[in-house]
C-alpha cells in the first residue's frame, strides 16, 4: 500500500527551489539533447543498505515542480521515520521524462543527506535506552531544519533551533562576561524573562551552583565517563528534578 511523503513545511520549499535552480534542473543540456520532449519514463528509488528513512517530502517535492503543469504519478512504500532494509523498493515514480531526469540528483541529494541524519540519530537512540537523544546547531549551513526534522525521524529531540531560542551560557560567555560564574549566571537568569536557560559545568561544584541558581538544564562538560557515573547519581539525588546533558 502506497504511503504519502511527508508534508514539506512552506518554510522549507526555498529550500527545494533553490536546489533545482542550482542544479539548472530545468535546462539539462543532455536530456534535451538526445531525450524526446514528449517521451516519458518510469523509474523507482530502491535502498541501498539497512537505514532509516527521511526526506520524502523534499524528494517528492522536487520531483513535483519538475513536473510543473505535466501530470506524474509518485507512489511511496514508506515513510520518514521508517526502517528499511537493503533491497527494499522505496518509491515508484511515473512522468515527462526530461523533468524526472533533471530532478533526480536533487531528490536523491535530500533524501540521501537526510536519511543518513536520521540513520546515525536512530542508531544513537538504540545505544541510549532511556536517555533522551539531542541534536545541537552543528548543522550544514541552510540545512538546519531539514536536518532537525531528519533527526525527529530517526526518534531523537530538537535541542535549540537558534543563538535567540533560548540562553546556554557556555565557557566563553563565562570567560567574556567579567563576572564569577555564579553572578553570570544570576545575570542570564534576570535577563532570560521566559526563554530556558543552560549552563555549561565543568567541575560537580559547577554543576551543583547552576542547578541551585534554577538553571532549566546543566550541560556536564568534558566529563569522563567514570566521572559522569560518580557525578550524575550525586546530583540527582540533590536535584530530582534536574535535566543533565
Amino acid at each position: 500500500m502506497p504511503h504519502l511523503s511527508a508534508a514539506l513545511p512552506d518554510t522549507l520549499i526555498s529550500l527545494v527551489v533553490d536546489a533545482l535552480e542550482e542544479d539548472h534542473a530545468a535546462a539539462d543540456a543532455t536530456s534535451m539533447a538526445v531525450v524526446p520532449a514528449e517521451a516519458w519514463a518510469e523509474g523507482k528509488i530502491i535502498a541501498k543498505a539497512n537505514g532509516v528513512l527521511a526526506g520524502t517530502g523534499f524528494a517528492d517535492f522536487a520531483f513535483s515542480r519538475a513536473f510543473g503543469d505535466s501530470s506524474g504519478a509518485i507512489h511511496w512504500f514508506a515513510s520518514d521515520g521508517d526502517a528499511v532494509q537493503a533491497g527494499s523498493e522505496i518509491m515508484t515514480i511515473c512522468g515527462p521524462a526530461r523533468a524526472l531526469l533533471g530532478a533526480e540528483r536533487t531528490a536523491l541529494n535530500f533524501l540521501q543527506q537526510l536519511s543518513g541524519v536520521a540513520t546515525l540519530t536512530s542508531k544513537a537512540v538504540s545505544e541510549a535506552g532511556e536517555i533522551q537523544v539531542f541534536d545541537t546547531r552543528k548543522t550544514t549551513p541552510g540545512l538546519r531544519d531539514a536536518q532537525k526534522l531528519a533527526v525527529v525521524a530517526g526518534g531523537g529531540v530538537n535541542h535549540r533551533r537558534d543563538l535567540e531560542d533560548q540562553l546556554l551560557i557556555k565557557e566563553n560567555h563565562f570567560a567574556l562576561s567579567g563576572l564569577t560564574y555564579s553572578e553570570t549566571i544570576a545575570k542570564a537568569m534576570t535577563e532570560a524573562g521566559s526563554k530556558p536557560v543552560g549552563v555549561e559545568a565543568e567541575t560537580e561544584e559547577q554543576a551543583r551552583l547552576a542547578l541551585q541558581a534554577g538553571a532549566t538544564y546543566v550541560m556536564l562538560d568534558d566529563f569522563l565517563p567514570v566521572d559522569l557515573q560518580n557525578v550524575a547519581p550525586k546530583l540527582r539525588k540533590e536535584f530530582p528534578n534536574a535535566v543533565l546533558e
